[in-house]
């Protein structure tokens, strides 16, 4: 369908012959010497019988990673598509993910989880590492976890004292900037205060009005405090602030080729959040306490049909907060140990979703309907309004508790561990619905139309719908230790995953229009009720996989095979017809089998070369949408393949410039089902991107450069009303960064 970067792919096939710099903590394969600072978590990462990657600070600035989606290919088989706004954090992994509502994987920022993935997608500041878990983390952290869990850890102040600065300039008129203080009051109190800001003028532009599509500003602060009042006890508080105005969506029509509608679009963001963490060792057992508060306030405004015409248009207005809190509990005895917990969050939702039709959609997609059966028979229905409010609000209170256990035990070389999460769920919706017009019957007498009757139209409709689920969701492992390969293991682990069912409130507005039209005669085209909700999704994971460290550690990586059987797999659908809305729905049963394989090599000091593959085949096992049967078909959105590699080496100098650093990467996705039926798909492609560093004292320089190849390619692709629209890839982009510490 699309042209691909066929260098990139050349690329990605001649690098294992190129060489760059070691940096350890910046590998992509998980490292003995890197320590996780994640409470539930092992004390080094590679001996975890998890699937993970581990992308440092270096590799951070080497790559240019502004924001979790530049995360993606560089972890096997984790892939988030960069498309629609802030809002669109869309996270697909072996098979697994969701456009709407509930994430397949969760993300902890400094141990504190982020309950609404609307509010994933921000700018990364003074990161110090992130790390990807791949396959299900429910046992340990529940709901939404089932395909993996992402963990970002801040730079502490109590690691780092002084003044950090970043100005960056780019194509699109692009702009970024951040200043970070970090300060030691006294030997066991530290505080940090960073901002950032980052504007751009986007990649694309609206045929329509010649306006800049996907033009944004984002600004974020974020405070942190870490007191040791004594060696016992560690206190450690993150509140952070984001904001975010974009405007368009730069959704092009597949049909003529470009953007090009006429009403507005738009997506604003405020998020406040807190995070405090309570760390208290007893003897030979740790406390731990993790206590946040989350506010996410935003408005997603569009033109709904993505036309030039006055269809319909969808404003979502929506205030969340969250309260949670997690006590935990761990210790050893011998070459037992333990770790438990319990877990408690409530989370409330106000929104208020209309979708106003205007005269165009008025006309073809509601009158139409109804004149194609009253005209034959000399009748005719006018609307005698301009525009037609179908109005939703809706109050969406959930709450949550589970306890939770983990027993691990060691024989010698091997690992034992057994873990069972209890979670129980309480999900409810209050909902009201309106809408108030008339219409007026006409009668056709000779050549004219004669009015006869005025037909007011006020529908008004409440109510209250709750769902309950517990959940029981078990995990075990069996570990190998190679006594002759010190850091390598081999493992085996069983777990079950589970994410959270809830409601479809993007469908009321359609719920609405069928009533509508039933009033004027039209019978509704489905059942109201099934429609508005939707069940959990579960799996079970069966994986082996290892870590291995060989030629004195020169060489490190890991290595996993996993099948998936999931039941109830949500997938995110645009109903058949001329409708409005979208809505989750569950598929019967599928199933996914793949491998990942990840490797970093330093065969000298100053040169380093890393490599990620992963691949999954996602199969419809029964899955039958009452029309069509998608048995033995692929799993839309979820790519085939990803590909990372990457070269970095360091050049040291005598002079004025201490040392320059050379890095070339490349990525490869694809290929991405767009829809059920896979009559639309995205190929393979891949990307080429890199950067050369020059380095004074505590000041470097950066040029760097995406998409070198200029590959095509697509991101997004849905239908709406009949018209199909996708989002473009973004282009080549060019920048320069300016880095100082103080």
């Amino acid at each position: 369908m699309k042209r691909s970067g066929i260098l990139g792919i050349g690329f990605a096939c001649i690098l294992p012959g190129f060489a760059t710099e070691a940096e350890v903590p910046d590998t992509v394969v998980a490292l003995s010497e890197i320590s996780v600072t994640a409470i539930k978590g092992e004390p080094v990462i590679d001996r975890m019988p998890v699937a993970s990657t581990v992308v440092g600070e270096g590799m951070i600035k080497r790559l240019n990673i502004k924001t979790i989606k530049n995360v993606s290919e560089i972890s096997p088989n984790f892939y988030i598509p960069d498309y629609g706004s802030r809002m669109t954090s869309s996270i697909y992994v072996r098979g697994m993910g969701a456009r709407i509502d509930q994430p397949v994987v969760g993300l902890n920022v400094d141990n504190v989880p982020f309950l609404n993935k609307d509010a994933y997608d921000f700018d990364l500041e003074d990161i110090a590492r992130i790390e990807v878990l791949r396959g299900p983390q429910s046992a340990l952290y529940g709901r939404n976890t089932m395909g993996g869990l992402v963990n970002v850890y801040t730079l502490s102040p109590m690691d780092y004292q002084g003044v950090r600065t970043v100005v960056e300039y780019g194509t699109s008129n692009s702009f970024r900037g951040s200043a970070g203080y970090y300060g030691k009051l006294s030997p066991g109190l530290a505080m940090a205060v960073i901002g950032s800001y980052s504007r751009t003028d986007g990649d694309y532009t609206n045929k329509f009005n010649g306006s800049d599509c996907g033009k944004e500003q984002q600004a974020s602060g974020r405070w942190k405090t870490v007191w040791h009042p004594s060696a016992n006890l560690k206190i450690e508080n993150a509140a952070s602030f984001s904001w975010a105005d974009q405007s368009g969506y730069p959704y092009e029509s597949l049909e003529k080729g470009e953007i090009n509608y006429n009403d507005t679009c738009f997506y604003h963001r405020t998020g406040v959040a807190d995070g405090l963490t309570v760390k208290w060792n007893v003897g030979n057992v740790e406390l731990s306490s993790i206590t946040s508060f989350q506010y996410v306030s935003d408005n997603m405004t569009l033109d709904q049909d993505f036309l030039p015409e006055s269809y319909f248009t969808l404003t979502q207005k929506r205030h969340e907060w969250a309260l949670t809190q997690d006590f935990i509990g761990k210790g050893r005895v011998g070459d037992y140990s333990w770790l438990g917990g319990v877990f408690g969050f409530y989370k409330r939702m106000k929104m208020d979703a209309p979708v106003t039709f205007k005269e165009d959609g008025i006309e073809r997609l509601i009158l139409d309907n109804a004149n194609r059966a009253m005209v034959p028979r000399g009748m005719m229905l006018s609307c005698d309004d301009s525009e037609i409010a179908l109005n939703s609000r809706f109050k969406n209170p959930v709450w949550g508790a589970a306890v939770y256990h983990r027993s691990s035990y060691r024989a010698g070389d091997w690992d034992f561990s057994a873990g069972i999460r209890i979670d129980v769920e309480k999900t409810s919706l209050r909902y009201f619905s309106d809408c108030a017009t008339a219409f007026t019957v006409s009668r056709k007498m000779g050549e004219a139309w004669a009015p006869i009757m005025n037909v007011p139209v006020d529908i008004d409709e409440s109510d209250r719908l709750s769902k309950t689920f517990v959940e029981v969701l078990p995990k075990f492992s069996v570990t190998y230790n190679v006594p002759s390969l010190p850091g390598s293991n081999v493992y085996v682990s069983v777990a079950r995953g589970y994410k959270s069912g809830g409601y479809n409130t993007q469908m009321f507005s359609d719920v609405l229009q069928q009533k509508l039209m039933g009033v004027m005669g039209t019978p509704e085209s489905y059942d109201a009720e099934e429609i508005m909700s939707y069940k959990p999704e579960y799996s079970w994971n069966y994986e082996m996989g290892s870590h291995f460290s060989v030629l004195d550690g020169r060489l490190r990586g890991e290595t996993s095979l996993f099948y998936i059987d999931c039941r109830d797999q949500q997938l995110t659908m645009f109903p058949e017809g001329l409708t409005t809305g979208r809505m989750m729905t569950n598929a019967g049963k599928t199933r996914s089998y793949g491998v990942e394989l990840s490797a970093a090599y330093r065969p000298v000091d100053r040169v380093e070369m890393t490599a990620a593959y992963g691949y999954t085949n996602a199969k419809f096992v029964k899955y039958h949408d009452g029309v069509e049967n998608y048995k033995g078909k692929s799993i839309p959105y979820s790519p085939k393949n990803t590909i990372f590699a990457s070269l970095n080496y360091t050049h040291p100098f005598n002079g004025w410039v201490d040392e320059m650093k050379f890095d070339v990467n490349c990525r490869g996705v694809g290929e991405i089902m767009w829809n059920e039926a896979n009559t639309v798909k995205q190929p393979l492609y891949a990307t080429l991107g890199a950067s050369i560093t020059a380095v004074h004292r505590n000041c470097s320089l950066t040029v760097w450069g995406e998409n070198l190849t200029d590959t095509q390619y697509d991101t997004f692709y849905f239908v709406s009303i009949g018209n199909a629209f996708l989002q473009r890839g973004k282009p080549v982009k060019l920048g320069v960064t300016l880095r100082m510490n103080f």
